[in-house]
């Protein structure tokens, strides 16, 4: 075989090769560069309350939850139901970021099924979603008392997920010496 057509061949084995490991990564796993980074700066009118702003400084002093979520998001609506018992069991704040949606259509969505939210930022372009490296919803993050991005869980929060890994940091990280 001659050279000129062993490179075309090792490019297309090269591919191959990159394809099969591609294959083999979990999509809710993509690491976020804002793990063990301060939260974006940002500032949004409450959801409930335009005259009200929800910014970084929300989450300092407490270890919770900033979940990212929207009414037009089938995806959010199966997590939902997790997140209002969550809420009722009071064990740590529970934000919102309504990302992209219609503020009546947001409100009439919270009536309907419940709210677990302390707060929801309402992000109607999605420009502070950018910021937090959202680019579908549901996603959730967890953020420390320092307001350090802790974890970021893509899609909807699973009882298994909820369970067996926020929990678990949030109780970690509430347990961690005030600084």
């Amino acid at each position: 075989m001659k050279a000129r057509h062993l490179v075309p061949l090792g490019l297309f084995l090269g591919l191959v090769v990159l394809f099969g490991f591609g294959l083999q990564l979990n999509p809710r796993e993509v690491p976020s560069p804002l793990i063990n980074k301060p939260a974006p700066e940002f500032a949004l009118p409450t959801l409930h309350d335009p005259a009200q702003v929800i910014d970084k400084d929300t989450f300092r002093g407490q270890v919770s939850l900033f979940n990212v979520w929207a009414s037009w998001c089938v995806a959010c609506r199966q997590e939902h139901p997790l997140l209002v018992e969550a809420a009722r069991a009071g064990d740590f704040p529970i934000y919102g970021l309504n990302y992209k949606d219609s503020r009546d259509a947001a409100l009439s969505w919270l009536r309907e099924l419940g709210d677990p939210y302390v707060a929801s930022a309402f992000d109607e372009k999605g420009r502070v979603g950018i910021d937090w490296g959202v680019y579908g919803v549901p996603e959730t993050f967890v953020v420390d008392r320092q307001g350090v991005i802790r974890y970021k869980h893509i899609g909807p929060v699973s009882p298994k997920a909820w369970r067996e890994t926020i929990v678990p940091l949030v109780r970690e990280l509430q347990a961690e010496p005030r600084a």
